[in-house]
């Protein structure tokens, strides 16, 4: 998820939150806008294999069932003022067909993968959620270091699965099964 920058040491608005991330020295970072705040995207090699994992899982499940698209880790989403980067994402085309080229888009998503580095910074992932729930955003947030995946659905309560669990897609993606000894080992 993130890591606090010292990119700019004030609160920002959206418009120079955006201005800011454009610059040519802040291009190839990956940052977020959460709450007012710029926070740079910090991954590690098995956070980053853990969303390649359950991003692939994803993207067959949708070539099977073409009710959706997805986007990776460099998707970025408008969510009311915020501007969120998840590690993978699942948008139905009942929300729209497919990707219109926007740095920011305005049109939501129906599912967010988070996976936790070491580098998340509790309040920041919290806030993060926050977010996810008022835009009614499934999440799945992964923990590599409990092994653990919480299902956090925008109303209701969230499930904890282990690696002898298996991870159901609900409304959002029926018929969508992993299980997660397959994320896990």
């Amino acid at each position: 998820m993130a890591l606090r920058s010292p990119l700019t040491p004030a609160r920002l608005t959206p418009e120079q939150f955006e201005a800011v991330a454009a610059l040519p020295e802040n291009r190839e970072r990956r940052v977020e806008y959460v709450l007012g705040e710029l926070v740079e995207m910090v991954s590690n090699d098995r956070s980053s294999a853990l969303a390649l994992a359950l991003g692939s899982a994803l993207y067959t499940y949708l070539q099977q069932h073409p009710i959706g698209w997805m986007t990776g880790a460099d998707g970025g989403y408008a969510l009311g003022d915020n501007r969120v980067i998840p590690d993978a994402a699942v948008i139905l085309f009942s929300r729209r067909a497919g990707p219109v080229g926007q740095a920011w888009s305005t049109s939501g998503l129906d599912l967010a993968v988070e996976v936790l580095s070491p580098s998340d910074r509790t309040p920041d992932v919290a806030a993060k959620l926050r977010i996810y729930a008022q835009a009614g955003v499934l999440v799945w947030l992964v923990d590599p270091e409990d092994k653990s995946l919480t299902v956090l659905p925008p109303a209701g309560l969230p499930t904890v699965l282990h690696a002898d669990d298996t991870l159901d897609g609900g409304d959002v993606l029926p018929g969508f099964r992993l299980p997660l000894r397959a994320l896990f080992g």
